[in-house]
């Protein structure tokens, strides 16, 4: 379980191929807190630490291996040596909850339609299947590559969130541009409800 509060930025190291998975190396400034088993969100999915490896005291990376139903529902097939990944270790029972509910399963991969800044900060407005229109409302929570986002101005087919600088700093989210594909995660609760109604 996590909170979408990003907390560092991650970089891709290698990227290898072992039948229809993909294993990544990734470079992490955190090492003293990471260990394997453990589960990290990297853009919003949790994939699981496989191996450790301090190289010397300025490259520290670990393994995580993305199989195929992952790589069909993200855009982590999409990832090359020196992406920067957005990274957020697993929240911990009796701290506070900064952002909402997030799982690391991902609903759907999203594209980034336009980037317009306004007075300091950023709208980004993104499009995605239709058929997940009920999962959003106006001044809702959603994930977008792992962040705890507020949606503004939700529509059947589209949506915006409004990003400040200390976000658009220390995320990936300075390098998107129209057209990329995100991996968006929309709230659990609204996914609980939605399926309780439907029934």
């Amino acid at each position: 379980m996590f909170t979408g509060i990003i907390k560092s930025l991650g970089q891709v190291k290698n990227v290898a191929v072992e039948g229809t998975n993909r294993i990544f190396t990734i470079k992490a400034p955190f090492e003293e807190e990471i260990h394997v088993d453990q589960s990290i969100s990297h853009n919003g999915v949790c994939l699981t630490v496989t191996d450790i490896e301090q190289q010397d005291e300025l490259e520290f990376t670990y393994r995580v291996t993305a199989v195929d139903e992952t790589l069909k529902k993200t855009h982590l097939n999409h990832w090359t040596a020196g992406t920067k990944v957005n990274i957020e270790l697993c929240m911990q029972m009796g701290a506070r909850l900064d952002g909402h509910f997030v799982q690391g399963h991902v609903d759907t991969v999203g594209k980034v339609l336009s980037v317009e800044e306004v007075d300091g900060s950023w709208m980004y407005a993104f499009g995605f299947d239709p058929q997940h229109q009920h999962l959003l409302v106006d001044k809702g929570s959603v994930t977008i590559n792992g962040v705890s986002l507020t949606v503004v101005d939700a529509e059947s087919d589209r949506f915006s969130v409004t990003i400040i600088p200390y976000t658009y700093e220390h995320t990936n989210f300075h390098q998107l541009k129209v057209g990329d594909e995100v991996n968006l995660e929309f709230d659990v609760l609204g996914k609980y409800i939605a399926k309780i109604i439907n029934r």
